[in-house]
């Protein structure tokens, strides 16, 4: 109170009240009707000041308040602020907030879809069009004082994080950099580097929640708090968390009640009373339905509610089964305004794509106030579901983890179904950073008092592991950054080859490379004194038990090779054997999961990538596709085959036969079995071994029999010592490797890149050639096969629609590769260029291989895939939507994602043919025409 203070205090407060009125700050508060945060005003105070900023903090904390102050200065300042997001959605959204606060005439958007007042001081952008702007130098860059990068965290993303590095790395030294991102746990890392490439950068990390977030486990008909908060009795009131006892009881019960048929007596029942037990508990404890978690959610008032469910036909699925259960979210009057709603916005849609679409089954769904959320959805419809939503008029949705990563779309729950997910290669569990992001989405600001994420109970969980996965904090930053054919060429024709690899060498990736180097080199110390110790322990005083050693590990050495070459040899000899198969060979697999009878539908030899099938490499060998006894088709591979395979007869395979059709493999079967099924193969016999025969194997054993050391009566003691002297002098050598390849790591890349563009004669030193400048156009994985078909003239005379089909396979890469069957491409001119497209992909492949340059490590070219060619072809040739989808297979979100792509790429080409003698920059931008209809033009947001 100011009555409590002296006159000095009085007057020093009231200074300090006009000094924050002089501020930019103090009018930017009051355009809010709220109170900022402490790490809003550190931040933006931090901003006025000219210092850029990183503010890491949780989902709904409200961070983009600082980057909208940044917005406010530009303003202000007549200067020119680019708000940066990693998704077109995100940019369409923050658009629309900023033209509604600052006025139409402000505020501009640039998408890959929209150009909207571009000249505007204020542009929302997607960061990959800041990048190509710094690229091209483009005019708008001049008056530019501020970007925002919201989303910062996404530089992790190993297939765009680059582009943020780039944008951060190029920006001009005058603009001052806004960096928002989730809460990481080496923010003051990213902050170090940030000050080292941008100048003076604060670091502001917020732990804190605006909205606190109480976490749940649901089982059975009961919902359990997660931990039982208990007060430190000390005196100091801490609060303490720990597990609530109740769930561990409920997870040992469950673990007692676990049959064991071994307690059972033989030849009798269990008694009554366990069975009655047995019942009782398990009325206890069970998985509820999703009908039932949101039931339950709606009794409790905790909706509405985001159910993360961790696959697209799963989401699906939970519509439909809360429908089936009954379930109705919205009174009468909702319906309404959702179907008004719905209508306005589907209006360009046309009447015979809204059944193609399952546009009524989703309407049906809004109106009950339930929906699903995924990458699959039409993107109109997404955008509707999200709309509806934040207006509370749909209040369940089912959504993939995608969707934690996007839009601002708060709840006040959010449920995990479960803790284990598929990551592409195999089933895992989310990490606590994952559950973090998924969870963070749980209370709204300014609506919900708080929060709630609710797991729901599964057999066997462990609520000690979901306590610790709550309850951790790390999601560290790490930087995805590779060099690029593009990046290359656009660096060296701006800065010159030695200035592009000093600036490469100012990246996060190598900033976070250097700083793990001082970790290792402490580990070589450390070890280099194990060594000492080692090496006095394993002295004989028989002789040099170093030579000993030697000569023991070099007779085991010797060994294994032999062993290797004559696996090597029967791997050689097998798939000599495998060469020799034909269609209609009936052969029999000796190991494996498809072991026994089989039917060659295709020998897989190397004339078999002709047709473009993804993911297929001969040089592991002929991968014949046959069809099991068991009437199962599948393209095996050469583990399947330790041993030579013969012809045990020959079948004649119908034309009819179609793998995809169960009743044309199970007649093709079923033949196979009466031609061959009484056939027994000949066991394949063992040879004698190669070592029995070898002299250098003789010389060692002599050697070692005749050493001093040989006779020592502490031999075995002193070579555990010397094998723990090697194995550590080992690893040792393995971490002076690391340091030395984590050196210059990113520099070294482009040196290879470089190398690899000077000899397909794209840089001549620091020269761009036409065919470099043509390939700093093309952005994309992709980009050098591209401009190497561009330069062949591979395009030259297809039709738009056949262009399409070509350029798809630039973009496209299936969800999940199928051995089974090649994808269907066009036939003539089209089958023709995707051919050569995957014939100079493979002398690229070949290229890079002798360069070192790794697929692996994120650089490289990638096999083109065809597997989207044909649906882009019908598609581009006016097909209708019902007939697209249904060759496709395919959701329609899907669809319309890759024709987006496909339409970007087409017109980078568009721009970066040749203008002469070449008809490929027209039917570039016809086919673009003839893409961008429908569905895929009424979808805003791609």
């Amino acid at each position: 109170m100011t009555e409590d203070l002296s006159p000095a205090e009085r007057y020093a407060a009231a200074r300090i009240r006009a000094a924050d009125q002089a501020t930019a700050l103090a009018p930017f508060r009051e355009m809010y009707d709220f109170g900022l945060d402490p790490f809003q005003i550190e931040a933006c105070r931090a901003l006025e000041s000219g210092k850029g900023v990183l503010v890491a903090a949780p989902t709904g904390s409200g961070k983009t308040i600082v980057g909208e102050f940044a917005v406010h200065l530009a303003l202000a300042e007549g200067r020119k602020c680019f708000y940066t997001t990693p998704i077109k959605a995100l940019s369409n959204q923050k658009y629309t907030d900023l033209a509604k606060r600052y006025g139409a005439d402000k505020v501009g958007l640039l998408t890959g879809d929209n150009s909207v007042n571009a000249d505007a001081p204020v542009v929302v952008m997607t960061t990959e069009v800041l990048r190509n702007m710094l690229y091209a130098s483009s005019r708008s860059l001049l008056g530019l004082g501020y970007v925002v990068m919201d989303e910062v965290h996404y530089l992790s993303d190993r297939f765009r994080g680059a582009v943020w590095e780039e944008v951060i790395i190029h920006l001009p030294e005058s603009v001052t950099l806004v960096s928002l991102s989730a809460t990481v746990s080496n923010a003051e890392e990213f902050g170090d580097w940030l000050d080292t490439v941008r100048g003076d950068t604060e670091v502001i990390v917020s732990e804190h929640r605006p909205v606190p977030l109480w976490q749940h486990v649901m089982a059975g008909r009961r919902m359990y708090d997660l931990f039982e908060e208990e007060t430190d009795h000390g005196g100091r009131g801490v609060a303490k968390r720990e597990v609530n006892p109740d769930l561990v009881r409920l997870a040992r019960m469950e673990n007692q009640r676990t049959y064991n048929p071994r307690e059972r007596r033989r030849g009798k029942m269990v008694r009554e009373a366990d069975r009655e037990r047995e019942r009782r508990q398990r009325g206890r404890i069970w998985t509820p339905s999703r009908a039932e978690v949101i039931d339950r959610l709606d009794s409790e008032g905790l909706l509405p509610a985001i159910t993360f469910i961790f696959s697209r036909a799963g989401c699906e699925a939970a519509v439909q089964q809360c429908m089936y259960a009954g379930l109705r979210l919205n009174n009468e009057d909702a319906r309404q305004r959702v179907r008004e709603i719905v209508e306005e916005r589907t209006a360009s849609i046309p009447g015979e794509d809204l059944h193609v679409l399952g546009y009524y089954e989703w309407l049906e769904g809004l109106e009950r106030g339930i929906a699903a959320h995924h990458a699959g959805m039409l993107p109109t419809f997404k955008e509707v579901v999200e709309e509806l939503f934040v207006r509370g008029l749909v209040k369940a949705v089912f959504a993939t983890e995608t969707l934690a990563l996007g839009i601002n779309m708060p709840a006040r729950s959010v449920v995990l179904e479960k803790l284990v997910k598929w990551n592409g290669e195999q089933h895992a569990d989310i990490t606590p950073g994952e559950y973090t992001q998924l969870t963070g989405r749980a209370g709204r600001r300014g609506i919900d008092v708080e929060g709630h994420a609710v797991v729901l109970w599964q057999r066997g969980m462990d609520p000690g592991a979901l306590a610790g996965l709550a309850g951790t904090r790390t999601y560290p930053l790490r930087s995805s950054f590779r060099p690029s054919y593009n990046m290359a060429v656009n660096l060296v024709q701006q800065f010159g080859g030695h200035r592009s690899r000093e600036l490469l060498e100012t990246s996060f990736a190598q900033f976070q490379a250097d700083k793990s180097v001082v970790g290792i080199s402490r580990q070589v110390q450390r070890n280099e004194e194990g060594l000492d110790g080692y090496r006095e322990g394993m002295t004989c005083h028989l002789g040099d038990f170093e030579e000993y050693a030697r000569l023991r590990r070099d007779l085991k050495d010797r060994e294994t090779e032999l062993a290797k070459q004559g696996v090597a040899q029967r791997r050689a000899a097998a798939a000599s054997s495998l060469e020799k198969l034909k269609a209609g060979d009936v052969i029999h697999v000796p190991t494996g999961k498809f072991a026994g009878l089989a039917l060659v539908l295709d020998p897989g030899l190397p004339a078999g990538r002709a047709n473009g099938h993804r993911g297929f490499e001969y040089q592991e060998g002929p991968r014949p596709l046959v069809l099991t006894a068991e009437r199962q088709v599948k393209r095996l591979a050469s583990m399947d085959f330790p041993v030579p395979v013969e012809t045990l007869e020959r079948m004649r395979i119908p034309k009819s036969f179609n793998a995809r059709s169960p009743q044309s493999r199970r007649d093709l079967a079923s033949a196979l079995r009466t031609k061959a099924g009484h056939i027994v193969p000949e066991r394949h016999r063992k040879q004698r071994a190669a070592a029995a025969d070898d002299r250098e194997i003789a010389r060692l054993r002599t050697e070692l029999r005749a050493h001093p050391c040989h006779g020592c009566d502490e031999r075995e003691d002193h070579a555990r010592w010397a094998e723990r002297y090697h194995r550590l002098q080992r690893d040792t050598r393995q971490l002076e490797r690391r340091i030395e390849g984590r050196t210059n790591t990113i520099a070294r890349t482009f040196d290879r890149i470089v190398a690899l563009l000077t000899e397909l004669d794209y840089l001549r030193g620091d020269e761009v050639t036409r065919h470099g400048k043509r390939l700093a156009r093309l952005y994309g994985e992709l980009d050098l096969l591209a401009s190497e078909c561009l330069r062949d003239g591979v395009w030259e005379g297809l039709s738009p629609a056949e262009l399409a089909a070509c350029v798809s396979a630039l973009v496209y890469e299936a969800r999940q590769a199928d051995d089974a069957v090649a994808p269907k491409v066009p036939s003539g001119a089209a089958a023709k260029a995707l051919g050569e497209m995957v014939r100079i992909w493979g002398r690229l492949d070949a290229l890079e291989e002798d360069l070192k340059i790794s697929q692996t490590e994120g650089v490289g070219q990638r096999e083109p895939d065809v597997g989207f060619a044909w649906p882009v072809h019908m598609w581009a040739s006016g097909k209708g939507l019902d007939e697209v989808l249904r060759e496709a297979e395919m959701p329609a979100g899907d669809f319309v994602r890759w024709c987006k792509q496909v339409i970007d790429v087409l017109g980078q080409i568009a721009a970066a043919a040749p203008r002469e003698n070449s008809t490929v920059a027209k039917n570039a931008r016809k086919a673009v025409d003839d893409v961008l209809r429908g569905v895929v033009a009424y979808s805003s947001v791609g």
